[in-house]
């Protein structure tokens, strides 16, 4: 023991001069971390205005998996279309996604998935492969050891049964005759969230006809007993959801043998039109490839040939959705994010410090003002008096502006010096409104529909594959939450009501469950900013623990990782994974809204950030941070490793976009009028 200062004995304390040095040695590395920060800040700025179109937008691929490629050959397949080109230029993209073992993945570095490596081995014996090569005989014996095709999601069956791999009679009825439920019954198609009701209309059509294609080759090596390839399963008990709907199903089964022909042309005639009104300017449905390529299918069952307008249009926007590398391999993205990624870019970008009248942040609001949707989408079938106001995700998707991109774009403006103020307060009024309007019942916000919550689609036989519907998440409601402090809305009664679910949705261990991010980083990363904005102060218990959790998951490196198995296995894997430059900012963004800049967490992510971005200002992100469906449709947006990093460093090196000009709102009232219906 030794002697204290003040006489008592005990362990030696620091002398004064110590203490000291070690306070200009910790304010001296933070100093030494802001100037790396602003290098890095500058380079990244640099990167991302290079990467902007001339008309002012953003887009960065969207990457999913190979049964986007192999669906596309198997559409031109059935369409008699399929050239030799396209087919070795996605051949060769598809291969390349193989693993070791012969599957295919649905993510990165994620197990490997029957029905997707199902229809990559159908989409390379298509582009000639043999079925004794190497690389496919790994892949058909991997099919084998899990069950073969009858193991494979249904949706995987539909393609085999176009060409007779598969019995139509073996897969799930959907009669076309469910245009016809009023939105009252259950089941009705606006029951269903509106990527399914997309997807499901023309499949009804699809389903009524049962065609089939003379197949080019067989598939007896996919299957377990190819002398009985789908063995008969036992029903679940009649008490049991799963056993009712299971008897549903074959109650529809009998129908269909008894369904009055009228009735039934009636209704594909009916669901051809609800087709075709919801075909976009560009030709495609909803600005996503599936639901492009089944209406595509049912419009040429019903009659429609390929030279009719609608369907030249249709093929020529799924050929837009075609990503051409420079190895000659094809990728076929299910979607494009424009909006979503300009509105981003223009956030990173304003708070890494370029000026608000920046001529090229101007020109992002130019267009992103073009994009405002301004007619009644399938929304208005649940808010017919809400008058519209909004953006889509994609270039064209008039029909389903959603909630979280309007959010998002209304930040983004509201960061610009726009040459016509009036313009711009005329637009975020309208999509005030609209979110507003959109709110749900229980105070949260879907993505694109209101009370969009019913359990029944879910268990559909039909449905064994991703969401179908649409409730509240954390992240969208958060997003608007921000959106509305940002208008000076924090302390409407709607925006408390939101503020009070998103409380009520904090996991035990203090994080957000995140839906339309992975997962747990994502939707703590969306909240704990939109909770500070709206005024909850940084001691507030929600926020403390949310700052415990996510500096307690911080990886070694410095950095935030999260693996899509969260979504499986949250005890384990939640906030757990290889550090990303994206789920890295989102632990960043919600530290520096908690007010822990000068915390050591917050600096060892931005070291982190630093030292992996590459010379040019970028950083390699080959993970999946994105979701379609949670851990069945995973997405990687390569501009996440830009928009995000830029954010979040911008915001340690200069703080609160709001809280500093020239970004200061206008404060103006906002009526309640039609948004009343929220």
């Amino acid at each position: 023991m030794t002697a204290t200062t003040d006489g008592s004995t005990g362990a030696a304390l620091p002398s004064r001069a110590a203490a000291a040095s070690d306070t200009d040695r910790t304010a001296h590395e933070a100093a030494g971390t802001r100037d790396t920060a602003a290098r890095a800040t500058r380079r990244a700025t640099e990167f991302l205005l290079a990467l902007q179109d001339d008309q002012g937008w953003w887009k960065g691929d969207l990457e999913t998996n190979v049964t986007m490629d192999a669906e596309d050959l198997l559409l031109r397949q059935f369409l008699g279309i399929r050239d030799e080109a396209t087919t070795r230029a996605s051949a060769l993209f598809v291969r390349g996604q193989q693993r070791e073992d012969g599957a295919w993945a649905t993510f990165h570095g994620g197990p490997g998935d029957l029905s997707a490596t199902v229809e990559a081995y159908v989409a390379l014996r298509l582009a000639g492969d043999a079925p004794d090569a190497p690389h496919m005989a790994r892949a058909s014996a991997w099919v084998r050891e899990r069950g073969g095709i009858a193991g494979a999601r249904v949706f995987t069956r539909i393609w085999l049964a176009l060409f007779g791999w598969w019995k139509w009679e073996d897969l799930p009825e959907l009669p076309p005759e469910i245009i016809y439920l009023p939105t009252w019954v259950p089941l009705n198609i606006y029951d269903f969230g509106c990527w399914a009701r997309q997807t499901i209309v023309p499949l009804t059509v699809v389903s009524a006809h049962r065609p089939v294609r003379p197949a080019p080759f067989p598939l007896d090596e996919l299957h377990t007993d190819p002398a009985d390839p789908n063995p008969a399963k036992s029903l679940a008990p009649v008490a049991s959801w799963d056993g009712a709907f299971q008897r549903l199903d074959k109650v529809l089964h009998r129908f269909r043998k008894v369904a009055p022909r009228r009735l039934r042309k009636a209704a594909m005639r009916t669901a051809a039109r609800w087709i075709i009104e919801r075909q976009e300017n560009d030709g495609c449905w909803g600005g996503i490839q599936p639901p492009a390529v089944y209406s595509v299918i049912a419009l040429h069952l019903l009659g429609y040939d390929l030279e009719h307008p609608v369907m030249r249009a249709g093929l020529e926007s799924l050929d837009r959705f075609a990503v051409w590398r420079e190895d000659g391999s094809r990728m076929i993205e299910a979607c494009q994010s424009p909006v979503w990624d300009t509105c981003l870019a223009v956030i990173a970008l304003a708070d890494a410090g370029v000026p608000a009248d920046d001529p090229r942040l101007v020109r992002a609001a130019d267009w992103m003002l073009g994009e405002e949707i301004v007619r009644r989408g399938d929304w208005a079938v649940k808010r017919p008096q809400l008058p519209p106001g909004g953006w889509a995700f994609e270039f064209h998707n008039d029909n389903y502006p959603d909630i979280d991109d309007t959010a998002e774009v209304a930040l983004a403006l509201r960061r610009v010096r726009h040459h016509d103020p009036d313009r711009v307060e005329g637009a975020l009024g309208r999509a005030v409104r609209w979110n507003l309007g959109m709110q749900s019942k229980n105070g949260a916000w879907g993505a694109f529909d209101v009370d969009n919550t019913s359990k029944f689609p879910n268990r559909l036989p039909f449905c064994d594959f991703g969401e179908v519907i649409d409730p509240p998440s954390a992240d969208v409601t958060a997003h608007v939450v921000e959106m509305l402090a940002a208008e000076g809305l924090a302390h409407d009664p709607r925006t408390r009501r939101g503020i009070d679910w998103l409380l009520a949705e904090q996991e035990p261990d203090g994080s957000w469950f995140g839906r339309w991010g992975v997962n747990y980083v994502y939707g703590t990363g969306s909240v704990v900013p939109a909770l500070t904005a709206a005024g909850l102060p940084g001691t507030h218990p929600a926020i403390r623990r949310a700052v415990t959790w996510l500096e307690r998951v911080q990886n070694e490196d410095g950095g935030w990782g999260e693996d899509l198995r969260s979504y499986r296995y949250a005890r384990e894997w939640s906030g757990r994974g290889v550090s990303t430059a994206s789920q890295t900012a989102w632990a960043l963004m919600a530290l520096l809204a908690a007010g822990e800049r000068d915390s050591a967490a917050v600096e060892r992510g931005v070291r982190w950030l630093v030292e992996t971005q590459a010379e040019d200002g970028s950083w390699d992100e080959p993970y999946f941070t994105g979701t379609g469906f949670p851990w069945d449709f995973s997405i990687n947006y390569h501009l996440y490793r830009q928009v995000f990093p830029l954010t979040a460093l911008g915001r340690y090196l200069n703080g609160d976009p709001f809280e500093r000009p020239p970004l200061a709102r206008t404060a103006r009232p906002h009526g309640r009028g039609a948004a009343g219906e929220g």
